[in-house]
């Protein structure tokens, strides 16, 4: 079985997990609690939620070194899929304004010249849970096709039939993050990635999935402690995928992992930044990981 990161999978208990990794772990999809019986979760509720009368779907990735969550095969009632959805959406037509608004998104994409199978839509949209002011959350499978979309919404933008955020939505935005910058910090580097806009009001974001991603051997990472470093970004090549990784000319630390998706695409290759993370080690190698939990306190990557 093949799962993606922003994948949804639901268990018979009703419970919805994101998929957060591609990589099967003793026959277990890696993921994390986003919804339970009474509707969407933040991570210490999710947690606890597992913990009290889950516990079987609580994971320790030896490879990733992180507690997140994990569903055995047999577990899994359903598989929502990004692609699956827009491509349902586009054959049955919309039912509410937000996929009237998704689809034309699509559509505006496909006329630049996407394929329609490299797009997907995943949060509450892909399960069907999405209200008025939901967001539209789409992903976009490969490297080329992203940077495309990124290039055809910003021609758009200047057509006038999408728009930037307005301060209202940019300070939403920023407020569900929960981040360590002060919002102007987080305007500053929002604003330049360029994967955010409003579609007749309503926010949306592309993210990036890449599914032929190297898969590295396992390694026994241990955590060495809280650390805040100065460094020059040297690669900048994988920032927008998940994880984000980040290359740095640094003494001791030769790269920046994010999982949290505020820190996607932050940094470019030749800036001077600063981040805030845990270290770990093995084998005599380094790296710095931002984002031990999906709100990341205390953790952040900012350009100096």
């Amino acid at each position: 079985m093949i799962f993606l990161p922003r994948d949804f999978i639901e268990t018979r208990e009703g419970l919805i997990f994101a998929v957060v990794d591609g990589v099967i772990e003793d026959g277990k999809a890696l993921c994390f609690l986003r919804y339970g019986p009474e509707g969407k979760l933040a991570t210490t509720p999710a947690n606890l939620l597992l913990r009290n009368s889950f516990p079987q779907y609580l994971h320790h990735s030896l490879r990733l070194n992180a507690d997140l969550h994990a569903l055995p095969f047999e577990c899994i009632l359903k598989h929502h899929q990004p692609r699956k959805r827009v491509q349902a959406l586009l054959a049955q037509g919309a039912k509410d304004g937000i996929e009237r608004k998704l689809i034309s998104l699509v559509k505006s994409l496909v006329e630049a010249g996407l394929p329609v199978e490299c797009l997907g839509v995943t949060g509450s949209l892909l399960i069907g849970r999405q209200t008025s002011t939901s967001d539209i959350d789409v992903v976009v499978y490969g490297s080329d096709y992203f940077f495309q979309a990124l290039a055809r919404v910003r021609e758009l933008k200047k057509t006038g039939l999408l728009a930037d955020l307005d301060e209202p939505a940019w300070k939403d935005a920023y407020s569900r993050r929960g981040c360590e910058l002060s919002f102007e910090e987080y305007l500053w580097h929002e604003r330049r990635k360029g994967n955010m806009g409003l579609i007749d009001g309503t926010k949306f974001d592309l993210a990036l999935i890449v599914e032929d991603a190297i898969e590295e051997p396992p390694i026994d990472w241990h955590k060495a402690g809280p650390a805040t470093i100065k460094t020059k970004v040297l690669d900048d090549s994988r920032s927008f995928e998940q994880p984000a990784r980040y290359l740095i000319e640094h003494a001791d630390i030769g790269e920046i992992l994010s999982f949290t998706q505020t820190y996607t695409g932050q940094a470019r290759m030749g800036e001077t930044i600063q981040a805030a993370g845990q270290v770990e080690i093995s084998d005599g190698r380094k790296r710095l990981v931002v984002g031990s939990s999906r709100e990341a306190l205390g953790e952040f990557i900012r350009v100096i």
